[in-house]
């Protein structure tokens, strides 16, 4: 099926960004002192959730619109905001690393490190090495540890090696690398990385999708390979990655099947690529993807221009012509990030919230999706 372009991604990243320099916000010192206590409630955000994270300890960690949050089940469940002390409420994503570090990307004042034990924030932004504080998308750990920065104008590493939480970030020895043309990577806008089991990073952008091998040399050129299926066109507006556990790379994109002017007539899907050869899915669209424990598939994505939905594909026909889909929901609203918690739940988020998917766990009225707002938040 082909259709103009008029990407709903694109739309929903100019709603969420364009409100950028003629309205630009003092941004936070380098420093933030904990005085205020965190604040804490029983229901979740109610704006856009772009992430969803899981703590070492098992918490929820929810990049929102209205903050960070952090979930804690059990009795007397609730969720606290641990970002209430930074200026800018609005975050793309968070990650707690191997030491316990916490890391928050933004969508106009940079990034944020909160090293483990200290009630201290620090502050990543143009002073450190960024190329805009506007646009912080995407935040991975590698498996040596390195600290990867995906944002609207470039891709960066921070390097694991230097000290990490100490005075350099005020002056500017943070220890940033930026990628460039010059190794190969065309396209800066950058929207999700996965580092694969061989120690090959996959990098999602909103032009192409790219393989860097850390095992060639930096500075040597070439060194980020742009994908192509087999009729030699490129995969675009890459937002979901993940591996499976037989080491296939699962992932959502666009292909540009025509253009006539300036129109650009463009198909969408699931993909999956074995090692040798790329097949198509599923024609829904993919912008948040895991596998489970039990091998399934989960997706979230567009149906068609109109409606969204939380995907499931079957483990037992995933390599059939048409594996079984089961849609979990469905809607406006859009559902974005995307977890599989250590309980085997599945959260999501989207444009108006948080919810978790647990079929194990009906809450007495039939129903397996927890919606944390208020119920006169509710839609």
């Amino acid at each position: 099926m082909k259709y103009i372009q008029v990407y709903s991604l694109f739309l929903l990243f100019v709603f969420c960004t364009s409100c950028g320099g003629q309205n630009k916000p003092d941004l936070p010192k380098e420093y933030i002192k904990a005085e205020i206590k965190d604040s804490v409630s029983p229901y979740g955000p109610t704006r856009m959730v772009r992430n969803v994270k899981q703590a070492r300890n098992g918490d929820i960690l929810i990049a929102s619109y209205t903050g960070v949050w952090r979930y804690r089940g059990g009795q007397g469940a609730s969720f606290t905001n641990i970002t209430s002390r930074i200026a800018s409420p609005s975050f793309w994503d968070v990650l707690e690393d191997r030491k316990g570090n916490l890391w928050f990307a933004t969508r106009d004042s940079g990034y944020y490190l909160l090293p483990a034990g200290q009630t201290t924030f620090q502050h990543i932004t143009m002073k450190q090495g960024l190329a805009s504080d506007y646009g912080a998308i995407h935040l991975y750990e590698d498996k040596t540890g390195n600290i990867w920065f995906g944002t609207v104008r470039g891709l960066y590493r921070y390097d694991a090696r230097l000290p990490s939480g100490q005075a350099g970030l005020a002056t500017g020895q943070v220890g940033l690398l930026k990628f460039t043309s010059k190794d190969g990577l065309t396209n800066d806008d950058i929207n999700i990385i996965m580092e694969d089991k061989t120690g090959k990073l996959w990098i999602g952008t909103r032009g192409d999708l790219y393989v860097y091998d850390p095992h060639l040399p930096d500075g040597q050129g070439n060194i980020f390979t742009v994908l192509k299926n087999k009729e030699g066109k490129t995969f675009t507006n890459v937002w979901g990655i993940t591996e499976d556990k037989k080491g296939n790379i699962w992932f959502g994109a666009t292909i540009i099947e025509d253009k006539r002017g300036d129109t650009s007539f463009v198909s969408q899907g699931l993909w999956r690529y074995d090692g040798s050869a790329y097949t198509k899915v599923s024609q829904k669209g993919a912008y948040a993807i895991i596998e489970d424990k039990n091998g399934n598939i989960w997706t979230t994505g567009e149906v068609n221009q109109q409606v969204w939905a939380l995907s499931r594909y079957d483990a037992k026909s995933l390599y059939n012509t048409n594996p079984t889909v089961t849609e979990i929901m469905s809607g406006p609203p859009a559902f974005l990030g995307l977890l599989e918690a250590n309980d085997g739940s599945i959260w999501f988020g989207s444009m108006n919230g948080v919810y978790r998917y647990d079929a194990r766990q009906p809450d007495g009225q039939g129903k397996f999706i927890t919606d944390f707002k208020r119920k006169e938040d509710q839609h």
